[in-house]
């Protein structure tokens, strides 16, 4: 069975509000328990799934030697997603950004959340202000540092806010982070690293490309950690885990007519679908067929249904909508895939979105330089 995100004692969504909370910011709730501290640095490394942490000590000697537990992402474990979580502090019912694609609102195509195609408004389809606005306004010099592809696009205006720099180097990365931590002002400085996510999905995490990375990765954080102004506090997070998935374990849904019943759309990802169906179609029917043909290998829950079990947290009326009429999370060694629509997927071999451990338990690791 799926794992459920901890919203609101344990999960990505709690991070930022418990970081503000213990640089003093009237208001927020440090729930994680965080060391009060002037200055912090939270470092995300897209898809350093706690496990695979756990799983690589030889590969990352500083990252394994900070103070560490693990939390858990939201739903489904991607990082558009998990990007606004930890942005707004909310859950995915609240914010609204509810896979890497799911159905336009009010239409019947797809909006897929990282590219921010098609160009919705940012502060419509995702009106929360950021953590990092709210940090700016209490007077924390804050700085949000990503890749310069990053600056002004849908998803970071939706899930970041602040003051944005630009780094796309590991250089540059220390360099700004440094820079935005020195001056006498309470500090929050944001990092972002997607290389290991990248690597992973291409080779796979349990390929040696990937060890390599993640060596590369724990050197990085160590760099940035000794040259951080002394009492920084540095957080290392991720926004998701990964599994590799063999191409005889994937089921391909323009295969299986069962799965093409009465649905007018698939979105989410391979590890996790959302599915819309055609108008008059009852979900029951669509998640007992789609239940036939994956069994075990998935968990098949009409909307009201994850809903009620607390897949996304709270749900507004807005985005319950953007729900698939049935939503489905893999289990194991498997995966959905449709070829026709997502034909990328088909040549990743690293994937994630699902509710399972590898997937749902990211890290949250402390180090006061």
């Amino acid at each position: 069975m799926p794992l459920l995100p901890r919203y609101g004692e344990a999960a990505l969504a709690d991070l930022l509000p418990s970081v503000l909370a213990a640089l003093g910011v009237p208001g927020e709730l440090d729930v994680l328990g965080l060391p009060p501290a002037r200055r912090y640095c939270v470092l995300l490394v897209d898809a350093l799934g706690w496990n695979l942490l756990r799983a690589h000590p030889a590969q990352a000697p500083f990252l394994t030697s900070l103070t560490g537990r693990a939390i858990t992402a939201g739903t489904p474990t991607t990082t558009a997603t998990s990007l606004a979580s930890l942005g707004t502090g909310l859950p995915p019912g609240k914010h609204g950004i509810v896979g890497y694609t799911s159905r336009v609102p009010g239409g019947d195509g797809l909006f897929n959340a990282l590219k921010w195609d098609p160009p919705l408004d940012p502060s419509t389809y995702q009106p929360y202000p950021s953590l990092f606005d709210r940090a700016v306004r209490a007077g924390i010099a804050t700085t949000v540092i990503g890749q310069s592809s990053f600056r002004d696009t849908g998803l970071t205006r939706a899930a970041m806010g602040g003051p944005f720099r630009a780094a796309n180097t590991y250089g540059q990365r220390v360099a700004a982070a440094v820079e935005g931590s020195s001056g006498a002002a309470p500090s929050l400085v944001y990092v972002y690293d997607g290389d290991l996510d990248y690597t992973g999905h291409q080779h796979g995490c349990r390929s040696a490309a990937w060890r390599y990375q993640l060596a590369m990765v724990d050197r990085f954080a160590e760099q940035l950690y000794d040259e951080l102004p002394a009492g920084t506090v540095l957080l290392v997070t991720a926004d998701h885990g990964m599994v590799d998935v063999e191409p005889d374990r994937r089921v391909d849904v323009d295969d299986v007519p069962a799965l093409r019943e009465g649905v007018a759309l698939v979105a989410g990802e391979a590890r996790f679908r959302h599915v819309y169906g055609v108008p008059g179609a009852a979900a029951g029917d669509i998640a007992a067929a789609w239940r036939s043909v994956l069994g075990e290998r998935a968990a098949v829950l009409t909307r009201t249904e994850a809903v009620g079990a607390g897949w996304f947290g709270a749900v507004e009326s807005r985005v319950t909508e953007r729900l698939g009429d049935v939503v489905v999370s893999v289990h194991g060694d498997c995966a959905v895939e449709r070829r026709s629509v997502f034909p990328v997927e088909t040549r990743l071999r690293g994937l994630h979105g699902a509710l399972s451990e590898d997937e749902l338990l990211v890290p949250l690791l402390a180090g006061e330089a």
